[in-house]
């Protein structure tokens, strides 16, 4: 079994250091641990880890030339409508949002942490303000709330307006027991959604070589693969599905820590639905 997974990592090519510290003294346990993360990283990614590295050293060195990745290609701007807050113009389409915001759905990416923020736990859980403490992910769905009272109200009938969460490893569990221990902030239950990304290893140079976690010389270290997995994770979990079936027509993507995202969404719904986007 060992030999066969090993050559798993040989097949990958120029990752031989994963294995260099290997001597009769390694557990063979700890071998199995390893040989099991490639095994299943090799499965997560289309073309296995192979053609993981292989694109990213072709990235790399064409990152290290300085090539335009876009040359050849030439901007163009789309027309749209341009309010000013507040404005009887931005009212208006304020207005014909609201009459649209029972077929709103929301998907929030939350896959990551607050390290660069010096902060160890889920980005949600920061205070969006100091005066209450009220964290983003209380802010959010409590804006939610609003937005589907408010439909409610103008389509005289119960609105339930459901919202995705796009997790990873580092916050699935955080993010859940948050919820958890908040009743979920006032949403039903199975109104949320936690769809989980994979993670992808890290590299340690521009050859692509994977890098070992150094709190465990026995795992490959990985990050969550960015903000792009979350139309993936709806698509292939059924979520998409579901909500078309539900009702929903519009989608708000938003991120972990903007304060301001619910601020101009009627607006900019309105101006969607008059523009057909």
């Amino acid at each position: 079994m060992l030999k066969i997974d090993v050559a798993e990592i040989d097949a990958i090519g120029g990752q031989e250091h994963l294995t260099a510290a290997w001597d009769d003294s390694t557990p063979e346990a700890k071998k199995e641990q390893l040989l099991r993360q490639v095994s299943s990283l090799n499965a997560a990614y289309p073309g296995g880890l192979r053609a993981y590295t292989e694109n990213a050293r072709k990235l790399l060195a064409a990152s290290k030339a300085g090539t335009n990745p876009l040359e050849g290609w030439a901007p163009a701007l789309i027309e749209g409508t341009s309010l000013e807050y507040g404005s009887a113009q931005f009212l208006e389409h304020e207005a014909a949002g609201l009459a649209e915001a029972d077929g709103l759905a929301f998907v929030l990416v939350a896959g990551g942490l607050g390290e660069r923020l010096g902060f160890s736990g889920i980005k949600v859980a920061l205070p969006w303000q100091l005066a209450s403490g009220e964290t983003y992910l209380e802010l959010y769905i409590r804006s939610i709330l609003a937005l589907q009272e408010a439909a409610a109200a103008a389509k005289g009938a119960a609105v339930r307006l459901p919202l995705a969460i796009m997790v990873s490893d580092d916050t699935a569990k955080r993010t859940e027991d948050m919820l958890k221990a908040n009743v979920n902030f006032g949403m039903a239950e199975g109104q949320i959604t936690l769809l989980k990304q994979e993670k992808v290893p890290c590299l340690s140079d521009a050859e692509a070589r994977l890098t070992l976690d150094p709190k465990d010389p026995h795992s490959i270290l990985t990050k969550p693969h960015g903000h792009g997995d979350v139309h993936f994770l709806l698509h292939s979990s059924g979520v998409l599905e579901r909500w078309r079936a539900a009702g929903q027509r519009w989608i708000y993507f938003f991120q972990d820590t903007n304060s301001l995202a619910f601020k101009v969404l009627p607006a900019v719904l309105g101006v969607s639905q008059r523009r057909a986007l």
